[in-house]
């Protein structure tokens, strides 16, 4: 009587079918299986601060991309549209990977940032950036960032201003339009508005 078959176990699923119909690999993510359409989707729906922000509506980290690409705008206001759609971009991967808060990237260590590097890559060969952008264009974008953190954090996430101050710097004063990035969205709206920054910036 022959033995009975054993089954192969299947290996760990490492990809993420995307409404679009892509199927992402996280491990080793080709720039064809990326789109811009997903991206504004998933970053719509990821929450800054693990969703601890006033409000009817969630701080979407595609708002935050808005903000984080006028505030560095504002800083080199001769930034042409290629720097300033890297800028735009610098949080992608968290549409697939989610918005890691600082205390809890601290607590596991560099482990993600592979991952992280890799999508970040994979999203920028996918529209024509250079996979790794140049040191000065993201010193500006980390400027940029602690910036919009600032704003957020005294504005929507409940910290006092010197305790802001003490994490994220002290931080030039915003302009009137791009203060009103600062007002959550509804989803909808947020990702549209993400897909038209794009847009715009990608045609030039």
């Amino acid at each position: 009587m022959p033995a009975p078959r054993r089954s192969t176990p299947l290996a760990p699923r490492a990809w993420q079918r995307m409404l679009s119909g892509r199927r992402l690999d996280l491990l080793d993510p080709s720039p064809l299986d990326v789109e811009i359409e997903d991206i504004a989707h998933g970053l719509a729906r990821v929450a800054r601060w693990n969703g601890q922000t006033r409000g009817p509506h969630i701080y979407s980290v595609a708002q935050h991309s808005l903000l984080v690409e006028a505030i560095a705008a504002g800083i080199e206001p001769l930034l042409d549209h290629r720097a300033r759609l890297v800028i735009l971009l610098h949080d992608a991967p968290e549409y697939v990977i989610g918005d890691i808060i600082s205390p809890f990237k601290a607590a596991v260590g560099d482990a993600y940032k592979a991952v992280e590097a890799r999508l970040s890559a994979a999203i920028h060969v996918r529209f024509g950036l250079p996979a790794e952008p140049p040191s000065p264009l993201l010193k500006l974008c980390k400027q940029a960032d602690r910036m919009a953190a600032f704003h957020e954090a005294t504005r929507l996430a409940g910290f006092e201003r010197e305790e802001a101050v003490r994490f994220f710097g002290r931080p030039a004063p915003l302009t009137r339009a791009v203060e009103e990035l600062l007002a959550p969205r509804p989803i909808a709206e947020a990702q549209e508005g993400f897909l038209a920054r794009f847009r715009t910036l990608q045609t030039g």
